[in-house]
């Protein structure tokens, strides 16, 4: 834990500069990065657990500045295979003999991550895989959780409140993710889902468990070859056309989010491959995530806002799925949004560029009291990683339209029709938004009851204090507290003969003095007032104060 306390000492005196009290510090996006780097070395030694939530973290631009995001995202979950030896014990407690069990075994692992890795097997003639849990990950596992519990607190301490109830939130989110994904007969439920879902999809493969050859620690599947997806000369030598393997790969993604509610949520390169006969196959269901069926009507709603340029849209969406409170001051958000969408606005649909949304919404979303539930956290996450995969096949393939045109098929689209259809479909409109607000009121309801029971629900007035008058004046009345009580302490520690403890106790009595004059001379313009921060210009002078040099 010790390793994390100059971070959070830094973080805190961002916000005040002598840690309990003074001005906020000015943070470039230097120091930002190098902070992001340490942080990154830091999780890397401490192993598994801290390398999963170093990725984790990668996903929540709502909780870290897009510094942090960028460099987190180059975690990768690879770390050397564990020894035959080690590996060996864990199988025959959990099936019995190796050479008992299977018919062939090899001993070198195809692939590995930091809490399982993957051997080939034969059972009765058949090719497997075998998932093997490292041995003892979950012992090491639980420990790094319990110091997370214990820095959690620390890092809360240093944080901005806003981002402070996010930490929080995520440490929670993370250990039940973890704990998931060492807990292989959960991975098997939700193969098997995903392997139902597409069973009548052509051209995509998913392996079949074999239950009676699985545990909670050790998972046996069908063995499906293929090329790494990544391996570009690989597939070009297969004669497959790569424009058709990454749109049947984004409408299988499109099919697993918006459809069936329940995704593979790890796309890298290392879980996905091609076959010969353009067959996509997808490994490895540790991390999946799951959409309710209102979850996934907003996300289409999100998505048509993105590709017609409708703000409002977006915005809604956003409330709607609780990644925004609603009672955010709207014109400042569509300010907001509209600063992320100034590079796309009058551009054709097919020059969206998923990564460019994607990196200034990060950027939005930390400077913005925006929180990204976790489901969302998955669904972004495989966005980013799944447009760096399609980019690298076919580097003009357009994510958004593809999305787009699936969403209008679903019958969002009321453009194409006559006069009367154009009648029908605002009157249809208008019942729809009447029925919505009927059925909409109780969920929300609900939702809200359900916040209040959790403690989650805060009410909350702001007074518009942008020169920080409130701030000052309590910082000025704890300064006056200890300086009023430094001089009996250092009179009392002086006739008690503790030299060292008395010159301590004057000193610090001493600076206090100086800050609090200091304060007092400071030249402020008085009274309060109400700046918008989040206006486009505002905005735009914030990045150019961060890229001066």
């Amino acid at each position: 834990m010790w390793q994390f306390v100059p971070l959070a000492i830094a973080l805190r005196r961002d916000r005040r500069r002598f840690l309990l009290f003074g001005s906020a510090r000015d943070v470039s996006s230097v120091d930002r990065y190098r902070r992001a780097r340490f942080l990154k070395t830091t999780f890397v030694d401490l192993g598994p657990a801290f390398v999963k939530l170093g990725q984790m973290l990668s996903t929540r631009p709502d909780a870290l500045p897009g510094e942090y995001i960028e460099v987190l995202s180059e975690l990768q979950d690879k770390v050397p295979p564990d020894p035959w030896d080690e590996s060996r014990p864990v199988v025959e407690r959990e099936l019995g003999p190796v050479e008992d069990v299977f018919d062939e075994f090899d001993t070198d692992p195809i692939s590995g991550a930091s809490l399982g890795q993957v051997y080939v097997a034969e059972i009765d003639g058949q090719q497997v895989a075998v998932k093997v849990l490292r041995s003892n990950v979950r012992t090491r596992v639980e420990s790094d959780l319990r110091v997370l519990s214990t820095l959690i607190p620390v890092l809360t301490w240093a944080s901005p409140p806003g981002q402070a109830f996010t930490l929080g939130n995520l440490a929670e989110e993370f250990t039940v993710t973890i704990r998931e994904e060492m807990d292989y007969e959960h991975e098997a439920a939700r193969l098997e889902t995903i392997r139902d879902n597409f069973r009548t999809v052509e051209d995509v493969a998913v392996p079949r468990s074999l239950p009676e050859f699985s545990t909670d620690r050790v998972l046996t599947m069908t063995y499906v070859d293929g090329v790494k997806i990544d391996d570009i000369r690989g597939i070009d030598a297969m004669g497959v056309d790569r424009e058709r393997v990454v749109t049947r790969l984004t409408e299988m993604y499109i099919k697993m989010i918006v459809e069936d509610g329940i995704f593979h949520a790890d796309p890298h390169p290392g879980n996905l491959a091609v076959q010969a006969d353009g067959t996509i196959v997808c490994y490895d269901f540790g991390m999946t995530g799951t959409l309710g069926a209102r979850t996934r009507d907003h996300l289409r709603d999100f998505y048509v806002g993105i590709a017609t340029d409708d703000i409002d849209q977006v915005i809604d969406s956003f409330v709607a799925m609780e990644a925004l409170d609603p009672t955010a001051n709207r014109e400042m958000v569509r300010q907001l949004f509209e600063v992320a969408f100034d590079q796309f606005r009058g551009a054709d649909l097919e020059e969206f560029d998923v990564e460019g949304i994607i990196t200034e919404f990060e950027g939005a979303m930390y400077e913005f009291p925006m929180r990204i539930p976790q489901d969302l956290a998955h669904v972004v996450r495989v966005t980013t990683v799944l447009d760096g995969v399609t980019r690298n096949l076919a580097s003009d393939f357009d994510f958004i339209q593809v999305v787009t045109e699936y969403v209008m098929e679903r019958g969002l689209d009321s453009e194409d029709g006559g006069v009367r259809d154009a009648i029908t479909a605002d009157i249809t409109d208008q019942i729809r938004e009447g029925t919505r607000a009927t059925v909409a009121v109780p969920p929300r309801l609900d939702s809200a009851l359900n916040r209040v029971n959790r403690g989650d629900l805060t009410l909350s007035a702001v007074v518009a204090d942008d020169r920080g008058a409130f701030a000052r004046m309590g910082r000025r009345l704890v300064a006056g507290i200890v300086f009023s009580a430094g001089f009996p302490l250092t009179a009392y520690l002086y006739s008690v003969g503790a030299v060292d403890g008395m010159l301590l106790a004057a000193s610090v009595t001493t600076l206090v003095g100086a800050l609090i004059y200091w304060s007092f001379r400071r030249k402020r313009r008085p009274g309060f007032g109400a700046t918008p921060q989040f206006t486009r210009q505002e905005l735009k002078r914030q990045r150019e104060r961060e890229d001066a040099p």
